[in-house]
């Protein structure tokens, strides 16, 4: 299971890191891979050198992603073991018509396909109406591609959002506890920073009482001229991918929260259809 030789300088402080992250004791986290505290501690300080299959296994008693998982092993000086495939390629067709199928079957309500960075890789055509009929081109790029930014930025869909210090709050929230358990030069953290870079973001949201459970969700309300519209939305994933893509991907679809809103939606599918 293990080596007594000398583990890779990056491997000890690495593990070090994401059980700090994760916030686990080397006893909790011995405890869990079922192996001694004191191997725990040798492979930490570089004393022991892990076998690929201790790897595994540490990475998985953390709950670490996929990527995250390639990683640990590359600093043990094993080479990865799960894929990263480009979603266009040929292997992949299964998850895009996955993808796809859920998205046109959400018509004629709003979903995308979400990167764990909550870029933007595709949406229906109900999700492009709604966009669309909000934000008035032209427009930065980042506001189109990353569905954060849209909300935050001054010309994204933030002018039309009338509850949106609650909207902002909630999902301040929900990327701070996703960034807590991750590295500090992860993906979510240095999103969270640049969402509050942005103009008249109170400071407060900064400070997230993590003694209160998260809410479930949020109801958006967007008003523009005489149109008023309310949705909420749910986040999913793939069950268990073993490419690093899919497991990264998620799918966000929203719902009419109100029936005026429901029909809105119906009959903007409506006209175009006609």
């Amino acid at each position: 299971m293990h080596s007594t030789s000398t583990a890779p300088a990056g491997f000890g402080p690495l593990l070090r890191q994401w059980r700090a992250a994760r916030r686990m004791s080397q006893q909790q986290l011995a405890i869990d891979s079922e192996v001694s505290t004191r191997h725990i501690s040798y492979v930490e300080n570089g004393k022991s050198c892990p076998s690929r299959e201790m790897v595994l296994v540490l990475a998985s008693a953390l709950d670490l992603p996929l990527r995250e998982r390639n990683s640990l092993l590359s600093a043990a000086g094993f080479a990865p073991v799960y894929r990263e495939t480009n979603l266009s390629a040929p292997e992949m067709l299964p998850v895009r018509q996955a993808f796809d199928t859920i998205l046109s079957h959400h018509e004629p309500y709003p979903a995308i396909v979400l990167t764990r960075a909550w870029d933007i890789v595709s949406m229906n055509e109900a999700f492009t109406r709604l966009f669309t009929f909000f934000i008035d081109p032209p427009f930065d790029s980042i506001v189109a591609q990353n569905v954060m930014h849209s909300l935050f930025h001054p010309q994204g869909v933030r002018p039309y959002v009338t509850n949106w210090e609650e909207v902002a709050g909630f999902l301040i929230d929900r990327l701070y506890r996703e960034s807590i358990v991750e590295l500090e030069t992860s993906e979510s953290r240095k999103l969270f920073d640049a969402l509050l870079a942005y103009p008249n973001v109170p400071s407060r949201m900064r400070e997230v009482d993590l003694s209160r459970a998260p809410r479930v969700c949020v109801t958006v309300n967007l008003e523009k001229g005489d149109t008023r519209l309310s949705l909420f939305s749910t986040l999913t994933t793939l069950g268990t991918p073993l490419d690093v893509t899919a497991q990264e991907l998620r799918i966000e679809s929203y719902f009419p929260a109100d029936d005026s809103t429901g029909e809105w939606l119906r009959k903007s599918a409506a006209s175009v259809a006609n």
